[in-house]
């Protein structure tokens, strides 16, 4: 049967950044793979973030957003449908942070998935620096994506101090108690930067398994507050583009914004003055583009080759008017 890990954790936590170095190490153990992209959206930008893992040993799929529930669980089964005739060792599935672990489960249990595939892992991603105060939903969120988790691993280690890493543990135990689940967290969560995991550690990670907890699932679907605004062909400025979406991410009146993604087309540089500058000129524009990854922590914006113009905004209890008074002008 093939195994599927579901990597789960919320909105920003560094699943995709996880996931192609995962995917690598299993690729490099001779596995055949293929990465499903289950957005909570209708324009997945993680997927283009995983292009460079598309090759022989690696397919990616996804399944988009931007429709109800159950049309998104149909498309979500069929498309595991035809990855199982695919021939693959293993099937990693990448969620959207706002995703119900359930919802993994419940459709692996259904005919005919449950005999092709299997639970393999369940892995989630917590972001060492995790904000203290989270709404009622994202609490529960939380909970239930490191309630069943095999292993959990902190993200962005090496931002936090010590301090900031054990507030985080502390957290997720309230979160925890929050649900009714007898599970804790302290010494098997895994710390380390991901840079330095061994392959003894990637080893214990691809056979962490998944644990059997129960807790009181306290919200549905119905109580959701979580949405998204896209901006499509949008023509964000280089140089004011991290002013602006800090400026957003900080203005209440838009909303509890989580997280804003996209990409923007890289500025054209001014005429290079020696081959140094020049070498280095055409280095920049082999990267074209600049992703764009934003949390009220962090905002990066790095060079990569390909990219769309597009922006996702989420978070909960969005007000669209209020942010096309920041982003409308540039469509």
């Amino acid at each position: 049967m093939i195994k599927v890990d579901l990597i789960t954790g919320f909105l920003g936590a560094g699943k995709t950044t996880f996931i192609k170095k995962y995917a690598k190490y299993l690729m490099d153990q001779g596995c055949n793979i293929g990465i499903l992209e289950n957005d909570y959206g209708a324009v997945n930008v993680d997927m283009m973030l995983l292009q460079e893992l598309q090759g022989e040993r690696c397919d990616l799929s996804m399944v988009a957003g931007g429709c109800d529930a159950d049309c998104h669980r149909r498309r979500f089964k069929t498309k595991l449908i035809a990855m199982g005739m695919s021939g693959y060792d293993r099937v990693l599935i990448e969620p959207s942070g706002i995703f119900d672990v359930d919802e993994f489960y419940d459709v692996l249990y259904e005919e005919p998935l449950c005999r092709w595939y299997e639970t393999g892992n369940v892995i989630a991603i917590v972001d060492g620096g995790l904000e203290e105060q989270l709404s009622e939903q994202s609490e529960f969120l939380l909970a239930s994506q490191i309630a069943g988790a095999g292993k959990v691993l902190l993200s962005k280690t090496s931002e936090c101090a010590e301090a900031e890493i054990e507030k985080t543990v502390r957290h997720m135990n309230r979160a925890m108690e929050e649900v009714q689940c007898e599970r804790r967290f302290q010494d098997d969560v895994i710390r380390k930067d991901w840079d330095s995991l061994t392959d003894e550690d990637w080893k214990n990670i691809a056979n962490s398994g998944y644990v059997h907890a129960s807790y009181v699932k306290k919200l549905t679907e119905e109580d959701s507050a979580y949405s998204t605004q896209y901006y499509l062909d949008i023509h964000l400025p280089e140089q004011a583009a991290k002013q602006l979406i800090g400026q957003v991410m900080n203005d209440p009146s838009c909303g509890n914004i989580f997280r804003i993604k996209g990409f923007l087309k890289r500025s054209s540089s001014a005429e290079p003055s020696s081959p140094a500058e020049s070498s280095a000129a055409a280095e920049n524009a082999a990267l074209g583009w600049l992703e764009i990854n934003a949390t009220r922590r962090n905002i990066r914006l790095e060079p990569i080759k390909k990219g769309q113009e597009v922006l996702i905004v989420i978070g909960e209890n969005l007000n669209k008017e209020r942010l096309d008074t920041y982003f409308g002008k540039y469509l």
